[in-house]
């Protein structure tokens, strides 16, 4: 169920939330950590997340569930948040997209799993000096689990980077999910190929149907991703450090790859559906190529039978002894030869 409440006739940022209703809480994670140090703590109330704040240390401050417009109205004031950015962020049908203001770089997107299909929801990422704040759809199973392991067991460099490389590794977390995504899809694909040249049936088809509706879901999400991480390099800001720079290039050069990857796998589910077709043809020219046959046998013998089924007195043969086997011979001979006339023409 989603819930929408109407917008018409309201300013520029009013908060209104788009998208599923839950009636779960939303949850805090803080994160606070520099080369030595991990602290992690969850939160239901903000005002507590903003008492257990200690100072010299890069944040992290992951909002699990965007349903609750007070919260995220209350902490987008603490933090000078524009309320543009925050109407965003509730708003779950928002494009991805990333925008540079003068204290903050905000970054929004879809992160896509699988599971019985593909389903996403909606992530915004903003930087700030010395913090992140990720602001997340549902609370659950995400993408950053490794990047949590990675910081509590000091593993990489993303302990010893500043908050600007924590930005970048969530946003690479989230194109290395496409890739798992794009996986499973390709798996599915390559059964289906063989599915639809040895067997092809209704069911193939309403598959074929469903990957390709996928496939325009995973267009949308992942299309946009280019521009954002473009306007990230091309950003002036302080906030990206150069040396964060090489890492934001190879994050392009991802996301274009998944981007290749996705009209690969359009191209080919388009070309199941051509094949499915032509399948379908060949087996309906095979059956009609098998009736024509059994027809074009039979028409002599029809005729055969025709003229000796008339109820004349005189007839020739009619009262021969050898009439009736001969009428027998001729219809098999004549069968015979049609046989061997299709084979000598590799019609049959």
């Amino acid at each position: 169920m989603e819930y929408n409440q109407s917008k018409t006739g309201a300013p520029p940022g009013t908060l209104v939330y788009r998208g599923k209703e839950t009636a779960e809480k939303v949850k805090i994670t803080l994160v606070e950590y520099n080369e030595g140090t991990y602290v992690e703590k969850d939160f239901y109330d903000f005002e507590e997340c903003k008492k257990a704040m200690t100072p010299d240390r890069i944040k992290w401050i992951n909002v699990n569930g965007i349903h609750q417009v007070e919260l995220i109205e209350t902490i987008g004031k603490h933090f000078n948040i524009h309320s543009l950015t925050l109407e965003d962020i509730v708003n779950t049908n928002q494009r991805s997209k990333s925008e540079d203001y003068d204290t903050y770089l905000v970054a929004i997107m879809k992160m896509i799993y699988y599971e019985n299909g593909i389903h996403s929801e909606q992530l915004s990422v903003i930087l700030m000096d010395g913090m992140v704040i990720s602001f997340q759809e549902i609370y659950g199973g995400d993408a950053f689990d490794m990047i949590r392991n990675r910081l509590r067991l000091g593993k990489g460099r993303v302990r010893r980077m500043g908050a600007d490389y924590l930005a970048y590794a969530l946003l690479d977390a989230v194109v290395d999910f496409y890739f798992n995504v794009l996986e499973k899809i390709g798996d599915k694909i390559e059964l289906m190929e063989d599915e639809v040249v040895a067997a092809p049936s209704k069911k193939t088809l309403t598959q074929i149907h469903h990957l390709k509706r996928e496939m325009i879901f995973l267009r949308k999400a992942v299309w946009p991703m280019r521009e954002l991480i473009s306007n990230l390099e091309r950003s002036e800001t302080e906030l990206i450090k150069p040396s964060t720079d090489i890492y934001l290039r190879d994050l392009h050069d991802h996301a274009v790859r998944v981007i290749d990857t996705v009209e690969t796998f359009r191209d080919l589910l388009s070309g199941m559906m051509d094949i499915y077709l032509s399948s379908v043809s060949n087996r309906m020219n095979e059956t009609m190529k098998v009736l024509t046959i059994i027809t074009t046998l039979f028409v002599p013998v029809t005729f055969i039978v025709g003229v000796y089924g008339m109820n004349f007195d005189f007839m020739p043969e009619i009262h021969s002894t050898w009439g009736y086997p001969i009428t027998w011979a001729v219809i098999i001979a004549t069968m015979a030869s049609l046989l061997l006339y299709f084979r000598k023409k590799r019609w049959i």
